[in-house]
């Protein structure tokens, strides 16, 4: 579990992030990825993060993810359902200075929906 995650994200990631993954909170940069990990924590409190696969060159690093956790809080509108979940993601982080300079990111957002039941197959 994350002791302090804005901590880290303020060690590890640049003040001017560039972050072209959704983030439907309207905020931008670091502050986006910083209110995505709250949004995270508060809606799958057992949330787990497993890199598959980690593929570096230059000054990039692309990183596949599988996600599972279980809905504890609201998601999109949906109260808690309980159930578990596992989803993928791919994201691609640029480096500059010893800090993450910007990062593109794609989530199955699709399939979690799925599994917690908001649309169907």
């Amino acid at each position: 579990m994350w002791s302090s995650p804005t901590k880290t994200i303020d060690e590890i990631v640049a003040p001017d992030l560039i972050f072209h993954a959704p983030a439907p909170m309207g905020a931008t940069g670091v502050h986006a990825l910083e209110q995505v990990f709250a949004a995270l924590r508060r809606t799958f409190g057992d949330l787990h993060v497993a890199i598959e696969d980690m593929i570096a060159e230059g000054d990039k690093v692309v990183c596949r993810n599988t996600v599972t956790g279980t809905h504890k809080g609201e998601f999109r509108g949906l109260p808690p359902t309980g159930r578990s979940v596992t989803y993928h993601e791919i994201f691609i982080f640029r480096f500059a200075g010893g800090r993450i300079a910007e990062i593109w990111g794609v989530v199955d957002v699709l399939s979690l929906m799925r599994q917690l039941g908001m649309i169907q197959a």
